[in-house]
């Protein structure tokens, strides 16, 4: 990818055009991190990108980003370009295009996101951004506290790349979102769940909460994390730990995963018959959090009597005509109570068991 990149940079330059890969990549370059994530910057205008490639989009022209495809791996490339004013704590309302690289980093948000690199692999440091780097500390490009007025999504990322990278934060960065947080209230919940999802599936999950606990973030983040949080190798496990307000979207399968977290918490324990109703996976986050080893979950799961509804003997048509139902919407109760009882190992899993059990309770 990198070398595609690299030949992206070769094409401006070739059209009388500056182009450097920015920001992350750049960063993890210097600390010796693999990294597919890369992001160019150019003197050119969307338009004039436009002109010199083919599969270009341009759905973000107004802030002089578009997308190009090129050898079938996608880019997103800005025009260098001033911010002017910005709007809701969040999106720049004005922007001006600018041909001085270093008028456009200079309105990026952390040194360490300012390094560039050329078309030659030469890393271009114009604000100090290695330095920052290799001490592992995040520092605003200018004033902290306008950085963060200007964009709230900022907070959350500093939050984000201190726990990510196991970064410290600058004492003046610490101090300004100490003054703004309050400014969360104004970022959508799909950022903030976004940021946050970041921070959860980090190794590091626990120093991102503690961070946001040490600024009291939680409170305008509609999430509560007054209790101990305890790390899971899947966010979903993190989410039900900390009660996000319902203002945040989730599927309807990240909704059923949290609500049975939930439920399997409350119960401090997790039966066989829940195992059997929710299978290993969700059991098993619950279970790092209930302090359950791994080993321990799928060992009882596969010693169920049943692991699955079709195990079951007699399927819920077999129970129908063998009954003579003519109520049918009774069944679902009947096959579930049959469940209950294999699992509780209480009735033996063969059709004769069945029949007799069904004889003594439903005849």
């Amino acid at each position: 990818m990198l070398d595609k990149a690299l030949e992206l940079l070769k094409i401006f330059y070739d059209n009388k055009y500056e182009a450097y890969i920015v920001g992350g990549f750049v960063r993890d370059y210097i600390l010796g991190k693999e990294s597919t994530d890369i992001d160019i910057a150019t003197s050119a205008t969307p338009r004039e990108i436009q002109s010199i490639f083919k599969d270009v989009k341009l759905p973000f022209e107004e802030y002089g980003s578009v997308h190009l495809t090129y050898k079938k791996v996608s880019f997103e490339i800005t025009t260098f370009r001033m911010d002017l004013s910005y709007s809701n704590n969040r999106h720049p309302s004005q922007i001006v295009y600018t041909d001085k690289l270093e008028i456009d980093l200079k309105r990026r948000d952390f040194t360490m996101n300012t390094l560039c690199m050329d078309k030659d692999k030469n890393v271009i440091d114009l604000l100090g951004g290695i330095k920052d780097v290799k001490n592992h500390v995040i520092k605003c490009v200018g004033n902290p506290d306008k950085r963060l007025k200007e964009d709230a999504l900022r907070i959350l990322r500093a939050v984000r790349f201190a726990t990510v990278l196991d970064f410290n934060l600058d004492y003046d960065l610490k101090s300004a979102i100490g003054s703004n947080k309050e400014l969360l209230k104004n970022l959508s919940f799909y950022r903030k769940k976004q940021e946050l999802n970041k921070i959860f599936s980090s190794v590091n999950a626990i120093n991102g909460i503690k961070l946001i606990k040490k600024f009291k973030l939680d409170e305008y983040l509609d999430i509560n994390i007054n209790d101990k949080i305890i790390k899971t190798n899947d966010p979903i496990g993190m989410w039900a730990q900390v009660n996000p307000c319902d203002e945040y979207q989730f599927t309807n399968n990240e909704k059923e995963y949290i609500e049975t977290i939930r439920r399997l918490l409350k119960d401090k324990m997790i039966s066989d018959m829940e195992l059997y109703k929710e299978g290993t996976y969700v059991c098993y986050i619950a279970g790092q959090i209930l302090g359950i080893p791994e080993v321990e979950i799928y060992d009882r799961f596969d010693k169920l009597p049943i692991t699955k509804s079709d195990d079951v003997c007699m399927n819920p048509k077999e129970i129908i005509e063998y009954l003579k139902l003519e109520d049918k919407s009774k069944i679902k109760d009947i096959f579930r109570d049959i469940e209950t009882k294999i699992i509780n190992r209480e009735l033996q899993n063969t059709n004769k068991d069945i029949k007799k059990y069904l004889d003594k309770k439903y005849n």
